[in-house]
């Protein structure tokens, strides 16, 4: 077994093993990532190594481009149609000439281990070495242990939660219902699109729900049973958990007239960037009224400066790595929602962050004090070994492992879903190991609480078992 992130010091690496191995093989459990449903639906061959690897994952795309390497030239799509490199051999033979750029990264480290334990490939990146590589990941592609159902029995996903727009029709998931694989591909409610008022084509889109809820849109009473209505869809496609990417933690319990002023404004066209972060933040106080109602998790993942990098997204659209993270704060901005609803144990609500200060200072003692806050792992920016150790070191002393809410990937990549949570899973162990070695827990309870943070405590908190 390899000591791949556990302890340097032999005693307490020896506990990380035996900790390890009690969690390694636990069946993945990803309540919160990105992977396109068609994948699975469909279960079509992966396209050639480029494609499947490189071209889709930002993280890759962004550190390039940080050298002077356009995107097209890796096969990003643009808005406009303009030509980028279709030739997958030719991206990658490109992207291992820069290879060395991510020495020390967790996406060099997500990528090797992604290789070695998914295509059996030992032989390291280099200039020299990349078309056999690429060759050597080619020719497992073709094999039919390696399309995507395959991979998901190999990988031992037990559920695999999607990320879809009310705007979806969710046929994928229909057809994997159909299939006999409902229950273990669910969707996520993400309604971002459709209440934002910055989000381009707001209003339209706001229209749009409105024809597929079947109800009137033009009205915020209107509104808010569109959402409830396609709210019950999600739910129907096996939808456990509802999740929202605002730029702040604001929240704000508005009356209902003056919610429904400001959605007219919107409506109109009259809606200033006040008005706009002042509906967002009204609207998580109205979500976590129809999750009281209806049972699912909230989970909101705050403080991403979108498209920063304006021509990146002018050029190639949203979701490309324009993204940056700000500070954020939490304790005011969660305050209206905490008198409302934050000790009611019917609402269970995961906090993300891309400021790793304030889990110290105000995520970790508001996820102790109340019933309803639990605090999600470090994702995006953050999900490096690390910040997950960090992670442990700064939230354990205030809110413990059991108002955490397990790991969760975050992912587009499919292929390193179980890379990422075997990293997730040594970096506890190790963690565990330390206050093992230290006499601040005994052996058992570690044991314990090890398959607890891997399998058992993100099935409970977005309610994906019977225990919930």
């Amino acid at each position: 077994m390899s000591d791949l992130l556990f302890p340097a010091e032999p005693g307490q690496r020896a506990i990380a093993r035996e900790l390890y191995e009690l969690a390694r093989d636990q069946p993945l459990i990803s309540p919160h990532g990105h992977v396109d449903p068609a994948v699975l639906a469909d279960d079509e061959p992966f396209p050639d190594p480029a494609r499947l690897l490189i071209v889709p994952d930002h993280y890759l795309t962004r550190m390039l481009l940080s050298q002077g390497i356009p995107p097209a030239r890796l096969g990003v799509p643009t808005r406009d149609g303009e030509p980028t490199e279709t030739d997958g051999r030719a991206i990658w033979r490109l992207f291992a000439a820069h290879w060395h750029l991510f020495r020390g990264t967790p996406s060099r480290l997500w990528l090797e281990r992604t290789f070695e334990t998914v295509f059996g490939v030992t032989t390291r990146l280099t200039p020299e070495t990349a078309d056999e590589v690429y060759d050597a990941i080619a020719a497992r592609l073709t094999e039919s242990a390696f399309r995507p159902r395959a991979l998901f029995e190999r990988f031992n996903i037990e559920v695999l939660a999607t990320t879809e727009s009310p705007l979806d029709d969710l046929a994928a998931h229909a057809k994997l219902a159909a299939d006999g694989w409902g229950g273990r591909v669910i969707t996520t409610f993400r309604p971002d699109d459709v209440v934002d008022m910055e989000f381009e084509g707001w209003a339209q889109r706001v229209a749009r729900l409105g024809e597929v809820a079947g109800e009137d849109t033009a009205t915020y009473k209107g509104y808010l049973a569109a959402l409830r209505s396609r709210r019950e869809a999600f739910i129907a496609a096996g939808a456990t958990s509802s999740d929202h990417g605002h730029p702040t933690a604001r929240t704000l319990d508005l009356a209902p007239a003056e919610a429904a002023r400001l959605f007219a404004r919107g409506l109109r066209g009259e809606a200033d960037a006040a008005d706009a972060e002042a509906f967002r933040a009204h609207m998580l106080v109205e979500f976590a009224r129809m999750s009281i109602e209806d049972g699912l998790v909230l989970q909101l993942h705050p403080g991403a400066v979108r498209n920063h990098n304006r021509w990146l997204h002018g050029a190639h659209g949203r979701d490309v790595g324009g993204d940056i993270p700000q500070a954020t704060e939490y304790l005011h901005a969660l305050t209206p929602l905490l008198d409302a609803y934050g000790n009611d144990p019917r609402l269970r609500v995961v906090v993300y962050t891309l400021d790793e200060y304030t889990f110290t200072r105000e995520l970790a003692p508001i996820a102790g004090g109340y019933a309803a806050i639990y605090l999600g792992a470090p994702w995006w920016f953050l999900d490096s070994p690390e910040v997950l150790r960090r992670f442990r070191e700064a939230v354990t002393e205030s809110a413990g492992f059991y108002n955490t809410a397990g790991f969760v990937d975050d992912t587009r990549a499919f292929c390193s879903i179980p890379v990422r949570h075997d990293v997730a899973r040594r970096v506890d162990a190790g963690f565990l190991a330390r206050l093992v070695a230290e006499h601040r827990l005994p052996f058992d309870e570690a044991a314990e609480t090890i398959v607890d943070l891997a399998y058992r405590l993100p099935k409970r908190v977005f309610r994906l078992g019977d225990e919930q």
